[in-house]
C-alpha cells in the first residue's frame, strides 16, 4: 500500500486546547493543509520565544509570560493533530 500524497493530508481537528473546568475552550480545524498548518505553528512558537525571553529579562512582563504560555498551548495542539494524521494507519509506511 502506498502513502498517499503528503501535500493532500489535512489537519484532522480532533485535538482540543485551553482547558477551563475539564472542558476544551477551542479545538484544531479540520481540513487545513499540514504544510500551512507547520508553516503557522512555526510562526507560533517563534512569537512565543520572543515573548518568553522578553519575560525572562524584563521585569514586571507577567502579560508576555501568558501570552508565551497561550501560543506555545496553540502550537503543542496543532503539532498534536499533524502528528495523529502522519501516525494514522493509512499513512505509514510498512
Amino acid at each position: 500500500m502506498t502513502a498517499p500524497n503528503p501535500s493532500a493530508l489535512t489537519t484532522l481537528g480532533v485535538t482540543p486546547f485551553s482547558f477551563h473546568s475539564d472542558q476544551p475552550l477551542f479545538r484544531v480545524n479540520s481540513g487545513v493543509s499540514l504544510h500551512e498548518a507547520l508553516h503557522h505553528v512555526s510562526d507560533l512558537l517563534h512569537l512565543a520565544k520572543l515573548l518568553a525571553e522578553d519575560a525572562a529579562l524584563t521585569q514586571d512582563t507577567d502579560r508576555y509570560a501568558w501570552a508565551s504560555h497561550f501560543l506555545q498551548e496553540m502550537s503543542k495542539a496543532v503539532i498534536d493533530d499533524v502528528v495523529k494524521v502522519l501516525e494514522s494507519p493509512g499513512n505509514v509506511e510498512q
